[in-house]
């Protein structure tokens, strides 16, 4: 057992992201992950990115660290026999695939379950399993658009924007494995597996906020703020004196108070017009050119200095650069390196959260297409390698 998942086994058909995001979570904290890929290319993910060292992904290595890689022809029936005796094997099933697929290649779940009762299948789509929408083809960005989040974010004067990651697909596998971790809970109870349904769409609705009910009870529609949100001030960026930004945020009432003594105007926090929360919404703009005025007037690290000696949350806005230098990344390990045949020591981010007695990690970079076929349908399966050879001469493998 390596980790405090390490007595589970994952099997993941998932590709590109959604799918590949919750086994990624998994493996982090030990559960043995085997990846199967199509035989020909693999998961397109192998292919993403936007930099492209040696002609391989950057990316890869990352949402497919700690698995291992089995290919294997899942559109044939002799591929999907083979596929079903690693399923006996294993705790749980990740796929991201339109639903009805594995309903197509003899896997639904009802039919694992005969062999393997205590399987729990996770599914990761855009639109669920079920309802008038699970049918349609769905990518993260549609759920975005769905769940809300797309709508609020971007300059009130223009369209709606994105977050420069994927964030519906993140969101609906980090729920993918909550869920997961739920039924493995609930299994030692009952003996049996489920399914664990999780739509891209209700990932991102999740995250809304009091969204529905201030619309419903009190006819109030979120639109886009920009850098703020409504009413909740002062928390924006500001400029400095030698050019740079940096982000504040005290809006609640004592940590305002903190801000004007560093500001050297104490007085503020008394001021009718800045003393509440209420006050400080309503003078937004206001406020946030009076508390710029004064930040463009100090060089950044002074300006940091100042504020967090008074207490006030204060920030860079940090690019990848910014993190490999920073103290607190390091002393936390918050980076970590990992042995790459391609590209040396490649640095990751770390497995989160930290857990003070079974941590997660990083053991290994996404593997080559295939790299365990042996270990697995070998080691594992049984297969002799007169048959493996066979499969593989046949594209089954």
């Amino acid at each position: 057992m390596s980790g405090p998942l390490g007595d589970l086994r994952v099997v993941e058909f998932g590709q590109l992201l959604a799918g590949p995001f919750c086994g990624q979570l998994l493996g982090d904290f030990g559960a043995e992950v085997i990846k199967v890929e199509d035989p020909g290319r693999g998961d397109p993910m192998r292919q993403w990115g936007r930099e492209k060292p040696h002609g391989k992904s950057l990316w890869w290595p990352v949402v497919a660290r700690n698995k291992k890689s089995v290919t294997c022809d899942l559109r044939t029936e002799e591929g999907q026999a083979l596929i079903r005796q690693l399923i006996d094997t294993a705790d749980v099933v990740v796929e991201n695939f339109r639903p009805g697929t594995l309903e197509r290649w003899g896997m639904a779940p009802e039919t694992l379950w005969q062999t393997n009762p205590g399987l729990i299948v996770t599914r990761v789509t855009g639109y669920g399993q079920n309802g008038p929408y699970s049918s349609r083809a769905g990518f993260g960005s549609i759920g975005e658009a769905m769940g809300g989040i797309r709508y609020v974010m971007g300059e009130p004067d223009g369209p709606p924007v994105r977050a420069g990651i994927s964030l519906g697909d993140s969101l609906a596998a980090t729920y993918a494995c909550l869920g997961t971790l739920v039924a493995v809970h609930a299994r030692t109870n009952t003996g049996r597996g489920q399914v664990v349904d999780s739509a891209i769409y209700e990932a991102v609705l999740a995250m809304m906020e009091s969204l529905l009910p201030e619309w419903a009870i009190a006819g109030y529609q979120r639109e886009r703020t920009g850098a703020t949100l409504p009413n909740v001030s002062p928390s924006n960026v500001y400029p400095t004196g030698d050019g740079d930004l940096i982000l504040i945020a005290a809006n609640q009432d004592t940590v305002f108070g903190r801000l004007a003594t560093a500001m050297g105007q104490p007085e503020l926090a008394k001021d009718p017009r800045y003393a509440t929360h209420g006050a400080r919404g309503a003078a937004m703009a206001e406020l946030d050119t009076l508390i710029a005025e004064w930040t463009s007037t100090v060089e950044a690290e002074a300006l940091l200095a100042v504020l967090h000696e008074n207490g006030v949350p204060a920030g860079r806005i940090f690019r990848a650069r910014d993190m490999f230098d920073d103290p607190h990344f390091a002393a936390r390990e918050a980076i970590v390196r990992v042995p790459h045949p391609d590209f040396g020591e490649l640095p990751m981010q770390n497995a989160t959260p930290k857990l003070s007695a079974t941590p997660g990690s990083v053991r290994t970079a996404g593997p080559a297409l295939g790299e365990h076929n042996d270990e697995v349908y070998g080691g594992l399966l049984g297969l002799d390698e007169t048959e493996r050879a066979r499969l593989r001469t046949a594209k089954i493998i």
